[in-house]
Protein backbone atom coordinates (compact mmCIF):
# COMPACT_ATOMS: atom_id res chain seq x y z
CA UNK A 1 0.00 0.00 0.00
CA UNK A 2 1.27 3.46 -0.90
CA UNK A 3 2.70 5.50 1.98
CA UNK A 4 0.25 8.35 1.28
CA UNK A 5 -2.80 6.09 1.78
CA UNK A 6 -4.39 6.14 5.25
CA UNK A 7 -7.19 3.61 4.63
CA UNK A 8 -7.68 1.11 1.83
CA UNK A 9 -10.81 -1.03 1.56
CA UNK A 10 -10.96 -3.74 -1.10
CA UNK A 11 -13.99 -5.89 -1.98
CA UNK A 12 -15.32 -5.62 1.57
CA UNK A 13 -18.48 -7.55 2.45
CA UNK A 14 -20.30 -8.23 5.70
CA UNK A 15 -23.04 -10.85 5.86
CA UNK A 16 -25.26 -11.44 8.89
CA UNK A 17 -27.35 -14.51 9.59
CA UNK A 18 -30.93 -13.50 10.39
CA UNK A 19 -33.10 -15.90 12.38
CA UNK A 20 -36.86 -15.36 12.40
CA UNK A 21 -37.28 -17.32 15.68
CA UNK A 22 -34.91 -17.98 18.59
CA UNK A 23 -35.46 -21.74 18.21
CA UNK A 24 -34.08 -21.56 14.66
CA UNK A 25 -30.67 -20.60 16.02
CA UNK A 26 -30.61 -23.77 18.13
CA UNK A 27 -31.79 -25.86 15.17
CA UNK A 28 -29.00 -24.44 13.03
CA UNK A 29 -26.35 -25.35 15.59
CA UNK A 30 -27.71 -28.90 15.79
CA UNK A 31 -28.09 -29.40 12.04
CA UNK A 32 -24.31 -29.15 11.49
CA UNK A 33 -24.84 -27.45 8.15
CA UNK A 34 -27.19 -30.06 6.71
CA UNK A 35 -30.09 -27.58 6.67
CA UNK A 36 -30.25 -23.79 6.74
CA UNK A 37 -32.57 -22.14 9.25
CA UNK A 38 -31.48 -18.55 8.61
CA UNK A 39 -31.55 -16.03 5.82
CA UNK A 40 -28.57 -13.91 4.88
CA UNK A 41 -28.49 -10.14 5.10
CA UNK A 42 -25.70 -8.31 3.30
CA UNK A 43 -24.87 -5.23 5.34
CA UNK A 44 -21.96 -4.50 2.99
CA UNK A 45 -21.57 -5.80 -0.54
CA UNK A 46 -18.17 -5.68 -2.28
CA UNK A 47 -17.23 -2.15 -1.15
CA UNK A 48 -13.88 -0.69 -2.28
CA UNK A 49 -12.24 2.72 -1.86
CA UNK A 50 -9.06 4.47 -0.74
CA UNK A 51 -8.63 7.43 1.61
CA UNK A 52 -5.43 9.44 1.44
CA UNK A 53 -3.66 10.84 4.46
CA UNK A 54 -5.01 14.26 5.40
CA UNK A 55 -8.40 13.78 3.74
CA UNK A 56 -11.70 14.43 5.50
CA UNK A 57 -14.26 11.99 4.11
CA UNK A 58 -17.96 11.88 4.92
CA UNK A 59 -19.91 8.62 4.66
CA UNK A 60 -23.57 9.31 3.83
CA UNK A 61 -26.60 7.15 3.26
CA UNK A 62 -29.99 6.23 4.65
CA UNK A 63 -30.45 4.49 7.98
CA UNK A 64 -29.53 0.84 7.57
CA UNK A 65 -27.37 1.48 4.51
CA UNK A 66 -24.29 -0.09 6.12
CA UNK A 67 -22.37 3.05 7.15
CA UNK A 68 -21.86 2.13 10.80
CA UNK A 69 -20.90 -1.44 9.89
CA UNK A 70 -18.25 -0.04 7.56
CA UNK A 71 -16.78 2.21 10.25
CA UNK A 72 -16.74 -0.61 12.80
CA UNK A 73 -14.76 -2.80 10.41
CA UNK A 74 -12.29 0.00 9.70
CA UNK A 75 -11.93 0.64 13.44
CA UNK A 76 -11.29 -3.06 14.04
CA UNK A 77 -14.27 -3.72 16.31
CA UNK A 78 -16.01 -5.89 13.70
CA UNK A 79 -14.63 -8.51 11.33
CA UNK A 80 -15.64 -8.60 7.64
CA UNK A 81 -17.13 -11.69 6.02
CA UNK A 82 -14.81 -11.21 3.04
CA UNK A 83 -12.49 -8.64 1.54
CA UNK A 84 -9.42 -6.84 2.79
CA UNK A 85 -8.73 -3.64 4.71
CA UNK A 86 -5.48 -1.81 5.41
CA UNK A 87 -5.17 1.01 7.94
CA UNK A 88 -1.97 3.04 8.02
CA UNK A 89 -1.74 4.95 11.30
CA UNK A 90 -3.08 5.17 14.84
CA UNK A 91 -6.90 5.12 14.88
CA UNK A 92 -9.16 6.83 17.39
CA UNK A 93 -12.80 5.84 16.92
CA UNK A 94 -15.96 7.30 18.43
CA UNK A 95 -18.45 4.74 17.16
CA UNK A 96 -21.24 5.08 19.70
CA UNK A 97 -21.91 6.89 22.94
CA UNK A 98 -19.65 5.70 25.69
CA UNK A 99 -18.06 2.94 23.61
CA UNK A 100 -15.09 1.63 25.56
CA UNK A 101 -16.30 3.27 28.78
CA UNK A 102 -17.03 1.21 31.87
CA UNK A 103 -20.38 2.52 33.19
CA UNK A 104 -19.37 1.81 36.79
CA UNK A 105 -16.16 3.84 36.51
CA UNK A 106 -16.04 7.61 36.92
CA UNK A 107 -15.32 9.88 34.00
CA UNK A 108 -11.80 10.39 35.33
CA UNK A 109 -11.17 6.64 35.57
CA UNK A 110 -12.53 6.09 32.04
CA UNK A 111 -10.23 8.78 30.65
CA UNK A 112 -7.19 6.96 32.00
CA UNK A 113 -8.61 3.60 30.92
CA UNK A 114 -9.02 4.90 27.36
CA UNK A 115 -5.49 6.27 27.41
CA UNK A 116 -4.17 2.87 28.44
CA UNK A 117 -6.06 1.24 25.56
CA UNK A 118 -4.38 3.64 23.14
CA UNK A 119 -0.95 2.91 24.60
CA UNK A 120 -0.60 6.25 26.34
CA UNK A 121 1.25 6.19 29.66
CA UNK A 122 -0.26 7.49 32.86
CA UNK A 123 2.30 10.30 32.89
CA UNK A 124 1.26 11.37 29.39
CA UNK A 125 -2.42 11.25 30.36
CA UNK A 126 -1.67 13.40 33.40
CA UNK A 127 -0.37 16.06 31.00
CA UNK A 128 -3.46 15.81 28.78
CA UNK A 129 -6.12 15.34 31.45
CA UNK A 130 -6.74 19.05 32.05
CA UNK A 131 -7.29 19.72 28.32
CA UNK A 132 -9.63 16.73 28.07
CA UNK A 133 -11.76 17.96 30.97
CA UNK A 134 -11.80 21.56 29.71
CA UNK A 135 -12.93 20.49 26.24
CA UNK A 136 -15.62 18.13 27.58
CA UNK A 137 -16.88 20.86 29.94
CA UNK A 138 -18.89 18.51 32.18
CA UNK A 139 -17.76 20.06 35.46
CA UNK A 140 -17.71 17.95 38.61
CA UNK A 141 -19.38 15.07 36.78
CA UNK A 142 -15.88 14.01 35.74
CA UNK A 143 -15.69 12.40 39.19
CA UNK A 144 -19.09 10.67 38.92
CA UNK A 145 -19.84 7.22 37.40
CA UNK A 146 -20.54 7.61 33.69
CA UNK A 147 -23.76 5.60 34.10
CA UNK A 148 -25.20 8.79 35.61
CA UNK A 149 -24.30 10.87 32.51
CA UNK A 150 -26.79 12.24 30.01
CA UNK A 151 -26.25 11.35 26.34
CA UNK A 152 -24.82 14.82 25.77
CA UNK A 153 -22.28 14.39 28.57
CA UNK A 154 -21.30 11.01 27.16
CA UNK A 155 -20.70 12.63 23.77
CA UNK A 156 -18.65 15.47 25.25
CA UNK A 157 -16.29 13.25 27.20
CA UNK A 158 -16.00 10.52 24.54
CA UNK A 159 -15.19 13.03 21.78
CA UNK A 160 -12.74 14.89 24.00
CA UNK A 161 -10.85 11.68 24.76
CA UNK A 162 -10.88 10.64 21.08
CA UNK A 163 -9.21 13.85 19.88
CA UNK A 164 -6.64 14.08 22.70
CA UNK A 165 -4.99 10.67 22.20
CA UNK A 166 -3.12 12.12 19.20
CA UNK A 167 -4.66 9.92 16.48
CA UNK A 168 -3.48 9.76 12.88
CA UNK A 169 -7.02 8.77 11.87
CA UNK A 170 -10.17 9.98 13.63
CA UNK A 171 -13.37 8.00 13.02
CA UNK A 172 -16.69 9.42 14.24
CA UNK A 173 -20.10 7.76 13.79
CA UNK A 174 -22.88 10.35 14.17
CA UNK A 175 -22.11 10.64 17.88
CA UNK A 176 -21.95 14.45 17.78
CA UNK A 177 -25.62 14.80 16.87
CA UNK A 178 -26.63 14.53 20.53
CA UNK A 179 -24.47 17.43 21.70
CA UNK A 180 -25.81 20.96 22.01
CA UNK A 181 -25.11 23.52 19.30
CA UNK A 182 -22.25 25.20 21.14
CA UNK A 183 -20.49 21.86 21.66
CA UNK A 184 -21.00 20.86 18.02
CA UNK A 185 -19.42 24.13 16.89
CA UNK A 186 -16.46 23.45 19.17
CA UNK A 187 -16.10 19.95 17.71
CA UNK A 188 -16.12 21.17 14.13
CA UNK A 189 -13.55 23.82 15.02
CA UNK A 190 -11.42 20.96 16.31
CA UNK A 191 -12.01 19.17 13.02
CA UNK A 192 -10.48 22.15 11.25
CA UNK A 193 -7.48 22.10 13.57
CA UNK A 194 -6.94 18.39 12.89
CA UNK A 195 -7.23 19.05 9.16
CA UNK A 196 -4.54 21.70 9.40
CA UNK A 197 -2.35 19.17 11.21
CA UNK A 198 -2.74 16.74 8.31
CA UNK A 199 -4.88 14.23 10.21
CA UNK A 200 -7.28 11.91 8.40
CA UNK A 201 -10.94 12.19 9.42
CA UNK A 202 -13.69 9.74 8.50
CA UNK A 203 -17.20 10.29 9.79
CA UNK A 204 -20.83 9.39 9.28
CA UNK A 205 -23.45 12.13 9.31
CA UNK A 206 -26.99 12.81 8.14
CA UNK A 207 -26.30 16.55 8.04
CA UNK A 208 -25.45 17.38 4.45
CA UNK A 209 -24.25 20.91 5.26
CA UNK A 210 -21.53 19.32 7.39
CA UNK A 211 -20.37 17.20 4.45
CA UNK A 212 -20.31 20.20 2.13
CA UNK A 213 -18.56 22.47 4.60
CA UNK A 214 -15.89 20.20 6.08
CA UNK A 215 -15.25 17.27 3.74
CA UNK A 216 -12.76 17.05 0.91
CA UNK A 217 -14.54 13.98 -0.42
CA UNK A 218 -17.64 11.90 0.28
CA UNK A 219 -18.85 8.34 -0.21
CA UNK A 220 -22.49 7.30 -0.62
CA UNK A 221 -23.59 3.88 0.64
CA UNK A 222 -27.02 2.51 -0.24
CA UNK A 223 -28.25 -0.94 0.77
CA UNK A 224 -24.67 -2.01 1.47
CA UNK A 225 -23.34 -0.95 -1.91
CA UNK A 226 -21.07 2.00 -2.67
CA UNK A 227 -23.10 3.90 -5.27
CA UNK A 228 -21.18 7.18 -5.47
CA UNK A 229 -17.82 8.63 -4.53
CA UNK A 230 -16.24 12.00 -5.24
CA UNK A 231 -16.65 15.68 -4.56
CA UNK A 232 -19.05 16.42 -1.66
CA UNK A 233 -21.53 18.36 -3.80
CA UNK A 234 -21.87 15.53 -6.32
CA UNK A 235 -22.35 12.87 -3.62
CA UNK A 236 -24.87 15.01 -1.69
CA UNK A 237 -26.93 15.51 -4.86
CA UNK A 238 -26.94 11.75 -5.50
CA UNK A 239 -27.99 11.13 -1.89
CA UNK A 240 -30.88 13.57 -2.23
CA UNK A 241 -32.14 11.64 -5.23
CA UNK A 242 -32.16 8.43 -3.20
CA UNK A 243 -33.98 10.15 -0.34
CA UNK A 244 -36.60 11.40 -2.73
CA UNK A 245 -37.30 7.83 -3.90
CA UNK A 246 -37.45 9.16 -7.42
CA UNK A 247 -39.26 6.92 -9.86
CA UNK A 248 -37.21 8.04 -12.86
CA UNK A 249 -33.76 9.54 -13.19
CA UNK A 250 -32.91 11.86 -16.02
CA UNK A 251 -29.62 12.62 -17.69
CA UNK A 252 -28.25 16.12 -17.28
CA UNK A 253 -29.73 18.53 -19.76
CA UNK A 254 -32.80 16.45 -20.64
CA UNK A 255 -36.36 17.68 -20.11
CA UNK A 256 -38.96 15.61 -18.33
CA UNK A 257 -41.52 15.23 -21.09
CA UNK A 258 -40.98 14.92 -24.83
CA UNK A 259 -44.49 15.57 -26.10
CA UNK A 260 -47.03 18.37 -25.89
CA UNK A 261 -44.52 20.91 -24.51
CA UNK A 262 -45.94 24.27 -23.37
CA UNK A 263 -44.46 27.45 -24.79
CA UNK A 264 -41.20 28.52 -23.14
CA UNK A 265 -41.10 32.29 -22.65
CA UNK A 266 -38.34 32.90 -20.11
CA UNK A 267 -35.56 30.34 -20.02
CA UNK A 268 -34.57 31.04 -23.63
CA UNK A 269 -32.94 34.21 -22.26
CA UNK A 270 -30.67 32.23 -19.92
CA UNK A 271 -27.73 29.93 -20.40
CA UNK A 272 -28.71 26.80 -18.49
CA UNK A 273 -26.13 25.25 -16.20
CA UNK A 274 -24.58 22.26 -17.98
CA UNK A 275 -24.01 20.56 -14.60
CA UNK A 276 -27.64 20.78 -13.49
CA UNK A 277 -29.46 17.73 -12.16
CA UNK A 278 -33.03 16.94 -13.14
CA UNK A 279 -35.29 14.18 -11.90
CA UNK A 280 -38.80 13.34 -10.71
CA UNK A 281 -41.67 10.91 -11.20
CA UNK A 282 -43.37 12.92 -13.96
CA UNK A 283 -46.49 14.00 -12.06
CA UNK A 284 -45.54 17.62 -12.77
CA UNK A 285 -43.20 19.48 -15.12
CA UNK A 286 -41.36 22.73 -14.44
CA UNK A 287 -41.22 23.90 -18.04
CA UNK A 288 -40.17 27.54 -17.74
CA UNK A 289 -38.27 29.70 -15.24
CA UNK A 290 -36.02 32.71 -14.82
CA UNK A 291 -34.61 35.47 -12.62
CA UNK A 292 -35.86 39.02 -13.20
CA UNK A 293 -34.73 42.44 -11.96
CA UNK A 294 -36.84 45.31 -10.62
CA UNK A 295 -37.85 46.24 -14.17
CA UNK A 296 -38.95 42.72 -15.02
CA UNK A 297 -35.94 42.08 -17.25
CA UNK A 298 -34.17 38.69 -17.27
CA UNK A 299 -30.89 38.87 -15.35
CA UNK A 300 -28.09 36.76 -13.91
CA UNK A 301 -26.36 39.75 -12.31
CA UNK A 302 -28.09 40.81 -9.10
CA UNK A 303 -27.46 43.81 -6.86
CA UNK A 304 -27.94 42.72 -3.25
CA UNK A 305 -29.97 45.83 -2.32
CA UNK A 306 -32.40 45.52 -5.23
CA UNK A 307 -35.55 43.43 -5.45
CA UNK A 308 -35.48 40.41 -7.75
CA UNK A 309 -38.16 37.96 -8.75
CA UNK A 310 -37.60 34.23 -9.27
CA UNK A 311 -40.38 32.78 -11.40
CA UNK A 312 -41.31 29.36 -12.68
CA UNK A 313 -44.15 27.81 -14.65
CA UNK A 314 -45.44 24.35 -13.75
CA UNK A 315 -47.90 22.03 -15.47
CA UNK A 316 -49.53 19.06 -13.73
CA UNK A 317 -49.69 15.76 -15.62
CA UNK A 318 -51.87 14.15 -12.97
CA UNK A 319 -54.42 15.35 -10.42
CA UNK A 320 -52.76 16.10 -7.08
CA UNK A 321 -53.65 17.68 -3.75
CA UNK A 322 -51.73 20.77 -2.65
CA UNK A 323 -48.59 20.56 -4.78
CA UNK A 324 -45.61 22.27 -3.13
CA UNK A 325 -43.56 24.75 -5.19
CA UNK A 326 -40.05 25.52 -3.93
CA UNK A 327 -36.84 27.37 -4.67
CA UNK A 328 -33.39 27.13 -3.07
CA UNK A 329 -30.19 29.15 -3.41
CA UNK A 330 -26.81 27.47 -2.96
CA UNK A 331 -23.21 28.59 -3.08
CA UNK A 332 -20.61 27.14 -5.45
CA UNK A 333 -19.77 24.40 -2.91
CA UNK A 334 -23.39 23.27 -2.92
CA UNK A 335 -24.23 24.57 0.55
CA UNK A 336 -27.90 25.53 0.81
CA UNK A 337 -27.97 29.15 1.98
CA UNK A 338 -31.63 30.09 1.71
CA UNK A 339 -34.91 29.05 0.21
CA UNK A 340 -38.63 28.78 0.71
CA UNK A 341 -41.69 26.96 -0.56
CA UNK A 342 -45.43 27.39 -0.69
CA UNK A 343 -46.02 25.05 2.24
CA UNK A 344 -43.63 27.06 4.43
CA UNK A 345 -45.43 30.22 3.35
CA UNK A 346 -48.85 28.61 4.13
CA UNK A 347 -50.02 28.80 0.51
CA UNK A 348 -52.23 25.84 -0.39
CA UNK A 349 -53.74 25.25 -3.81
CA UNK A 350 -56.19 22.49 -2.88
CA UNK A 351 -57.10 19.72 -5.29
CA UNK A 352 -55.57 20.40 -8.71
CA UNK A 353 -56.61 18.73 -11.95
CA UNK A 354 -54.51 17.12 -14.63
CA UNK A 355 -53.44 19.81 -17.11
CA UNK A 356 -53.58 22.69 -14.60
CA UNK A 357 -50.78 25.21 -15.05
CA UNK A 358 -49.32 27.56 -12.45
CA UNK A 359 -47.02 30.57 -12.43
CA UNK A 360 -45.11 30.83 -9.17
CA UNK A 361 -43.20 33.95 -8.14
CA UNK A 362 -40.68 34.38 -5.31
CA UNK A 363 -39.85 38.05 -4.76
CA UNK A 364 -37.05 39.12 -2.43
CA UNK A 365 -33.74 40.90 -1.95
CA UNK A 366 -30.73 38.60 -2.13
CA UNK A 367 -28.62 40.06 0.66
CA UNK A 368 -25.67 37.78 0.00
CA UNK A 369 -22.00 38.56 -0.20
CA UNK A 370 -20.42 39.15 -3.61
CA UNK A 371 -20.06 35.81 -5.39
CA UNK A 372 -21.53 33.15 -7.67
CA UNK A 373 -24.63 31.17 -6.68
CA UNK A 374 -27.00 28.60 -8.16
CA UNK A 375 -30.79 28.44 -8.26
CA UNK A 376 -32.69 25.20 -7.71
CA UNK A 377 -36.43 24.73 -8.29
CA UNK A 378 -38.82 21.99 -7.28
CA UNK A 379 -42.36 20.71 -7.28
CA UNK A 380 -43.25 18.04 -4.73
CA UNK A 381 -46.25 16.83 -2.78
CA UNK A 382 -47.36 14.51 0.00
CA UNK A 383 -49.09 11.22 -0.66
CA UNK A 384 -50.19 10.29 2.83
CA UNK A 385 -47.14 11.01 4.98
CA UNK A 386 -44.63 10.33 2.20
CA UNK A 387 -43.07 13.19 0.26
CA UNK A 388 -43.01 12.55 -3.49
CA UNK A 389 -40.79 14.42 -5.93
CA UNK A 390 -42.75 15.40 -9.03
CA UNK A 391 -39.97 17.40 -10.68
CA UNK A 392 -36.72 18.89 -9.41
CA UNK A 393 -34.16 21.06 -11.13
CA UNK A 394 -30.94 21.28 -9.09
CA UNK A 395 -28.55 24.16 -9.89
CA UNK A 396 -30.44 24.96 -13.08
CA UNK A 397 -29.30 28.61 -13.29
CA UNK A 398 -26.03 30.23 -12.24
CA UNK A 399 -26.11 33.89 -11.21
CA UNK A 400 -23.84 36.45 -9.58
CA UNK A 401 -24.59 38.77 -6.67
CA UNK A 402 -22.79 42.07 -6.26
CA UNK A 403 -22.60 44.04 -2.99
CA UNK A 404 -21.78 47.74 -2.99
CA UNK A 405 -20.24 47.70 0.47
CA UNK A 406 -18.04 45.43 2.54
CA UNK A 407 -19.81 42.83 4.68
CA UNK A 408 -18.65 40.11 7.04
CA UNK A 409 -19.75 36.52 6.40
CA UNK A 410 -22.06 35.22 3.67
CA UNK A 411 -25.04 37.58 3.94
CA UNK A 412 -25.80 41.18 4.81
CA UNK A 413 -27.68 41.78 8.05
CA UNK A 414 -28.60 45.29 6.89
CA UNK A 415 -27.77 46.45 10.38
CA UNK A 416 -28.43 50.01 11.48
CA UNK A 417 -25.42 50.91 13.64
CA UNK A 418 -25.29 53.93 15.92
CA UNK A 419 -22.44 55.21 18.06
CA UNK A 420 -23.02 57.70 20.81
CA UNK A 421 -20.31 59.13 22.96
CA UNK A 422 -21.36 59.06 26.59
CA UNK A 423 -20.73 62.18 28.64
CA UNK A 424 -18.51 61.61 31.61
CA UNK A 425 -20.01 62.31 35.00
CA UNK A 426 -18.38 65.28 36.71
Amino acid sequence: MSSDIAIKVENLSKIYQIYDRPIDRLKQSLSRGRKQYFREFKALDNVSFEIKKGETVGIVGKNGAGKSTLLQIIAGTLQPSSGDIWVNGKVSALLELGSGFNPEFTGRENVYLSGNIFGITEEQMNERFKKIVEFADIGDFINQPVKTYSSGMFARLAFSVAIHVDPDILIVDEALSVGDMAFQLKCYKKFQELQEQGKTILFVTHTMDTVLRYCTRAILINEGIKVAEGKPKYVVDEYKKILARSQSYLNRGETLLDSDKPKQEWKKYFQLNKDRLEYGNGVAEIYDYGIFDENGEPTTFVQSDEWVEIKMKVRLNEAVLNPIFAMTIKDVKGLELAGTNTMTESIFTGLCKKGDEFTISFKQQLNLTTGVYTLSLGCTGFEGEELKVYHRLYDVLVFRVNVNRNIVGIFDLNSIVTVKKDEKLK
